[in-house]
């Protein structure tokens, strides 16, 4: 009996000749967010862990914020945008008592929610070594959660 045309397969592609095999580094960074709502600039934190783990090859590099109350958001920074980011989620999760998850401050339930809107995690390209954002944008960790005053963002390069 014949195969099915969808059901052949073929042979993963090798490495060209010259060529390394991949390469996987992760560093865990840590952040202080404080007792306030807060988008804190990862950008920075980024480019110094690419510069060690990339060498200068293309790549992606994964930030994940191993927290239920966080996100990880492209933006522009500096020019009232992070602010604005934190006003929309009042706006959209206000801190009140409408939230069945109830413990913490008042409101806390509104950080549960949060990674559904910015999620945990953003996945960018590396391009020969160097992180390739668009002329305005940072990476960000966003945190509403005025409950935990440090966070740990997951910083892992594949290229």
């Amino acid at each position: 009996m014949a195969d099915h045309p969808s059901s052949t397969h073929s042979p993963a592609p090798e490495p060209s000749s010259g060529s390394a095999a991949p390469a996987f580094a992760s560093r865990l960074v840590d952040v202080t967010t404080g007792s306030r709502e807060q988008v804190h600039d990862l950008t920075g934190a980024c480019e110094a862990f690419l510069r060690e783990a990339a060498g200068g090859r293309d790549g992606l590099l994964n930030v994940f914020v191993p927290h239920a109350t966080a996100g990880v958001a492209l933006i522009e920074t500096g020019a009232g945008s992070d602010d604005d980011l934190l006003a929309a989620l009042r706006d959209l999760l206000p801190a009140d008592d409408r939230w069945r998850h109830r413990h913490g401050s008042r409101g806390h339930g509104r950080d549960h929610v949060l990674p559904a809107l910015v999620p945990p995690h953003a996945t960018l390209p590396v391009i020969g070594g160097r992180l390739e954002l668009g002329t305005w944008q940072s990476v960000v960790l966003v945190d509403t959660n005025v409950d935990n005053p440090r966070r740990s963002v997951r910083l892992s390069f594949l290229g």
